[in-house]
């Protein structure tokens, strides 16, 4: 299915679009007749910025998990202020001075060492965190920019072209492989 009159100013100007599968190149157009194919390296040059986008999208996923991270980090540093200051002060319980916090990126995970023996560790209530409005609103921004990124993304997707759908995948895999790099928390059963 081709539509032509896309581009609209005459002397043959027209877009290859179709709802099918296809593996058009030169000629073909992407979210609007402004993004035409004119040459097989403006297509070479779309593929890699379609690469880049995914990743971009990954970058952003991190971004999140980073973000949170740093906002726990933030609420042990304050909590152990305080507990020191409480220490100081000698009204310090047994119970909050044995307490250590457990991260697994959504949820803060209590341990507290347990009263029989001082070198393990047992899980405690869980205690949330509750971020600040500034940084909720960080933290949506973040949401809002990897939902607009995975939207377009979607969009390029839906003109199933195949050389554009193989460059989607390229990007998840690369992207995947630079900013997923981290360590996974293993425990013992």
């Amino acid at each position: 299915m081709s539509m032509s009159g896309m581009g609209g100013m005459g002397g043959g100007s027209h877009c290859k679009i179709s709802m099918l599968w296809n593996w058009y190149t030169v000629d073909a157009c992407f979210i609007s007749s402004t993004w035409r194919i004119t040459s097989k390296g403006k297509f070479a040059g779309s593929c890699i910025g379609v690469i880049l986008l995914v990743v971009a999208l990954e970058c952003l996923r991190r971004l999140q998990r980073e973000y949170d991270a740093f906002l726990v980090k933030q609420y042990r540093k304050r909590n152990a202020q305080t507990r020191s200051t409480l220490h100081e002060d000698g009204s310090n319980s047994d119970m909050e001075a044995n307490d250590r916090a457990k991260h697994d990126g959504n949820h803060i995970q209590v341990m507290s060492k347990s009263s029989q023996d001082s070198d393990n560790l047992v899980p405690s209530k869980p205690k949330r965190l509750v971020p600040t409005v500034f940084q909720q609103i960080i933290r949506a921004l973040i949401h809002m920019l990897q939902f607009a990124v995975a939207y377009f993304i979607m969009l390029l997707a839906m003109y199933y072209n195949g050389y554009i759908i193989i460059c989607i995948i390229i990007g998840a895999f690369v992207g995947s492989f630079i900013f997923s790099w981290e360590g996974i928390l293993v425990t013992d059963a």
